[in-house]
């Protein structure tokens, strides 16, 4: 699960997506990702709202990395030659 704004805000940052490309593409309002960026704003998120998010940032390559001593943070996935 996402834990923090500032892994949304380095997701969609990889993505180059802007908020409102991100609310479009998990079905989801602006003011719903704009508040989720802010401080404290993944905890008012309802859990239903975060899981879009999260999934919509994960299929286009998002893996989220949990904090194991540096901290938590987000990668883009080296896509797999077929």
């Amino acid at each position: 699960m996402m834990r923090t704004a500032a892994q949304l805000r380095a997701a969609r940052g990889l993505l180059d997506w802007s908020q409102g490309e991100l609310a479009d593409a998990a079905g989801v309002a602006l003011s719903t990702i704009r508040r989720m960026e802010i401080a404290n704003g993944m905890e008012r998120a309802t859990a239903g709202n975060v899981w879009k998010v999260q999934r919509v940032l994960e299929v286009a390559g998002i893996l989220f990395i949990d904090s194991n001593g540096g901290g938590p943070g987000v990668r883009l996935r080296v896509p797999i030659e077929p």
